[in-house]
């Protein structure tokens, strides 16, 4: 098993959320081997509970352990009522962790979601520094860092895995929880919309190419941000208001998951090319965003692009410090060419620190501009 650098509460209810296959529950076997595990994956578990919510104190009332897990909570949110009042009826007696592999249900049913009383904690694919010596950037931007595959031996079992998972989400995620009725829109989308993740989402293109209308667009971006699939980054502006106006950026949660539903697996990244520098972006986004969460320092992200198209990959707003605006190139040798994109905005941003992130393995200065090792993200 990998160690995780997740931080989980040692005393207190938390939930525990991430897309399917991150490991939750190989996580928590680990760290709570004695745990009264309650699946709702189980039909039965789930229709008794469904039906009544209040069997769940009978549940556990004879159990030993002092944690109890209830796995993907979100398949019987009213449980929830239930939860909330056996922790205030019983303090810290029994310690809940609740696992989510989607936030969909629980929003809209207005759910409990305990008040404070339980704390939030997030589950990604593996990263760089989990994997440690068995970490290996290309095959990361080929297959992704989920990890089954580290447990497969050949390019054919990863490639199978990972269509199955693509698979198994519209089934079970989507068609399973009645997300969506109309199936076969939804699977266009998913395909148009991994070919352009990391890209500016244009709606009105989306609709066209997916056969739908755009307000129905934006209700898939929903979902797949809801289903832990993804996450937007807003366009820069220092007003909140002409911020949201502006169009967001969408990333898929893993590299493998985004090539497989664009059905891209069976093209290998060829370092060069314009499609294994868009791969790299994704991949160090998602360390950044999943870095940001396990280290909990509340980092605003945010991508700049002037009225000539100029971009800049990622602005971050740091608590107590200047902006940060990072470039991303997968260059191996970063020359004064690739700073073009950050000096552009220099006038414009006079107090904030730029970096250029990329797989030039040395650090160097060009001016104001800190260009490092992707691996050393965690400087900025």
């Amino acid at each position: 098993m990998f160690q995780r650098l997740i931080k989980l509460p040692e005393e207190h209810s938390f939930f525990l959320f991430g897309a399917r296959g991150t490991g939750k529950t190989t996580l928590l076997r680990a760290n709570y081997p004695d745990a009264l595990k309650i699946d709702l994956l189980d039909h039965e578990t789930e229709a008794a509970l469904s039906l009544n919510p209040h069997h769940l104190a009978a549940l556990i009332g004879p159990a030993s352990s002092n944690y109890v897990v209830i796995d993907e909570i979100q398949k019987v949110p009213q449980l929830l009522d239930e939860v909330h009042r056996l922790i205030e009826t019983r303090g810290n007696e029994k310690i809940f962790i609740l696992t989510g592999s989607s936030a969909r249900k629980l929003k809209a049913g207005g759910a409990n979601l305990l008040a404070g009383r339980a704390f939030l904690r997030n589950l990604f694919p593996l990263t760089a520094r989990e994997l440690e010596s068995r970490f290996d950037l290309p095959e990361a931007l080929r297959w992704g860092t989920l990890p089954k595959l580290y447990s497969l031996s050949s390019d054919d079992l990863k490639r199978d895995y990972l269509e199955s998972y693509a698979h198994l989400y519209l089934k079970e995620e989507v068609w399973g929880e009645q997300i969506i009725r109309n199936l076969p829109p939804f699977r266009k989308f998913l395909e148009v919309s991994a070919v352009n993740a990391g890209k500016i989402v244009n709606t009105a293109n989306v609709a066209r190419d997916v056969g739908v209308d755009p307000k129905t667009v934006q209700s898939y971006y929903s979902i797949l941000e809801d289903t832990l699939l993804g996450f937007h980054i807003d366009a820069y502006h220092s007003s909140v208001r002409k911020r949201l106006r502006q169009a967001p950026k969408f990333y898929f949660f893993d590299n493998g998951v985004t090539r497989a539903l664009a059905r891209m697996l069976t093209v290998e990244p060829k370092a060069g090319t314009n499609y294994f520098g868009d791969l790299f972006e994704q991949f160090v986004i998602n360390e950044l965003v999943r870095w940001n969460s396990y280290e909990k320092r509340d980092y605003r992200f945010s991508y700049l692009q002037s009225a000539s198209g100029v971009e800049v990959d990622l602005i971050i707003e740091r608590q107590a410090r200047p902006l940060a605006l990072v470039e991303i190139k997968s260059t191996e040798t970063v020359r004064e060419d690739h700073l073009s994109g950050l000096e552009n905005f220099q006038k414009d941003f006079p107090d904030a620190e730029l970096f250029l992130l990329s797989r030039d393995p040395n650090a160097k200065k060009f001016g104001r501009i800190l260009a490092l090792p992707w691996s050393r993200f965690a400087e900025i």
